[in-house]
């Protein structure tokens, strides 16, 4: 196959790991012939960048390419991306996150070339301002008549975008957002090393957290519940592993509500040390206020932890309450309390309930088999399309 993905910026997140991960198993697993078009991964996330040219993956950048809404940059990107594809000639368009799926979408149907577009979160959500949550319903709408079919990284989603009526549930399928497991079965290196270097022993009981320190992530939640929780069992830890422009103000809150001492910032790490990371934990909280289906669920459940998450979006489809974590009520600060407090005191249900997670979804989140059942789709709209 000869496949072109576009995504906005590769800067270390979860779409955009999906993505490349996606481009790489193409390329070496599959023998395909993959291109990745992106903007520039700069700022406090990180890039993945290197990765992408070290693997000698085929990158195109366009400069003009950002998160922001702008006008004349987003324009300049739908020129470029023309002028790429008419260059590149592949037989099917990959587009990924919201700026790039409305934009590739439309140079797609401008040059009449097959589209899937993956829904890594929806690009109308829970704190958009009415006026950006009704455009970008409406821009979905015209886009999602240049898509072939959607991939939705959870059902979630598609429900989601199906009550908008973006497009009939048939034109829909999910593929979970896999990732390499083996690290996170057996980490590069042991816990004990791991929580040295960070300044924790073995008394310690960690509740760590893997997102960037950015809006709608939800940290602020966590710190909310922090006084009872350390006020409950004063062993208790945080660990926050990701760097973003909250950061500061997250610091300078927690000295002054004197719980400086039981925060660790790890900051912005490689992904490759997520795993060694999350095994240094021994509660995995993610209290994100919108997301697709946060990858560290799943990375939580398979390292053998509990998982407590916000009830939203696609959370619950890996999260069962005494099962594999607890699910919380969204934006509940006493509920993230109530249920970090019952795992702090509880060694044993913190172990059956991570046994299980580890248990259920292994196999269902390996990249490999995300890149097969991707495949598979575009075989599908490639077979549709021909004459």
């Amino acid at each position: 196959m000869h496949i072109v993905h576009y995504i906005t910026r590769l800067i270390v997140g979860g779409a955009q790991e999906n993505t490349l991960l996606t481009v790489e198993d193409q390329h070496h697993l599959h023998g395909d012939r993959v291109t990745l078009i992106t903007g520039p991964g700069i700022g406090p996330e990180g890039s993945l960048e290197p990765r992408a040219r070290n693997g000698g993956i085929d990158l195109r950048l366009i400069s003009a390419s950002q998160r922001a809404i702008h006008p004349w940059n987003d324009w300049q990107s739908y020129r470029e991306l023309l002028r790429l594809l008419r260059s590149i000639k592949p037989d099917l368009i990959h587009t990924h996150s919201s700026k790039a799926g409305i934009i590739g979408r439309f140079a797609a149907a401008r040059l009449k070339l097959p589209c899937v577009h993956t829904i890594h979160g929806a690009s109308f959500h829970f704190g958009q301002n009415r006026l950006a949550f009704q455009a970008y319903q409406q821009l979905e709408r015209w886009a999602a008549r240049a898509t072939d079919r959607f991939i939705s990284v959870c059902d979630a989603m598609t429900d989601q975008y199906v009550a908008a009526g973006i497009a009939p549930r048939e034109r829909f399928v999910t593929v979970y957002s896999g990732f390499d497991v083996d690290p996170f079965l057996n980490p590069p290196r042991s816990p004990e090393i791991v929580r040295a270097e960070l300044g924790l022993n073995s008394d310690h009981i960690v509740i760590g957290k893997v997102a960037r320190l950015f809006p709608l992530k939800g940290h602020e939640y966590v710190l909310k519940s922090a006084q009872a929780i350390v006020d409950h069992c004063p062993a208790v830890r945080f660990l926050f592993v990701g760097d973003g422009i909250l950061r500061p103000e997250f610091e300078r809150e927690l000295e002054a509500r004197g719980l400086r001492d039981h925060f660790v910032f790890a900051g912005l790490v490689p992904p490759e040390r997520v795993p060694e990371l999350i095994h240094a934990m021994d509660i995995v909280v993610h209290a994100s206020v919108w997301e697709g289906l946060a990858r560290v669920l799943p990375q939580g459940l398979i390292a053998g932890k509990p998982v407590v998450s916000f009830d939203i979006d696609g959370a619950k489809e890996v999260i069962t309450t005494n099962q594999t974590g607890f699910l919380v009520e969204p934006r509940s600060a006493p509920g993230l309390t109530s249920a970090l407090c019952q795992l702090v005191d509880d060694p044993l249900l913190r172990r059956r309930l991570g046994e299980t997670g580890r248990a259920m979804f292994t196999d269902r989140f390996r990249h490999q088999t995300m890149t097969r059942e991707i495949r598979e789709v575009y075989a599908s709209v490639l077979a549709n399309r021909r004459p």
